[in-house]
């Protein structure tokens, strides 16, 4: 009987933990994940768009800098920030 356990191809996360609720919790850990990744890599991509936007308002049109309230300093300090920087 613990030969056919052993050979399990799937083996519980503790033990006395069914298979069927390890790999469960495997698919949802995995789903996290994935949900994580997503929202990390859409929040990277809004920063660098608005970073972007903020370089060419502060080059075209740097009067509107001044509109939005915020000093040249200030943009530079936004501009010099990596990406994965909030």
């Amino acid at each position: 009987m613990n030969d056919t356990l052993a050979s399990a191809p799937h083996q519980a996360a503790r033990p006395g933990t069914p298979v069927g609720l390890a790999e469960m919790s495997r698919r949802h850990l995995t789903t996290l994940r994935s949900i994580v990744a997503s929202w990390r890599d859409r929040t990277w991509r809004e920063r660098m768009r608005f970073r972007w936007e903020l370089e060419q308002m502060s080059k075209d049109n740097p009067h509107l800098i001044d509109d939005i309230g915020l000093t040249k300093r200030q943009v530079e300090a936004e501009l010099a920030k990596p990406f994965w920087q909030g």
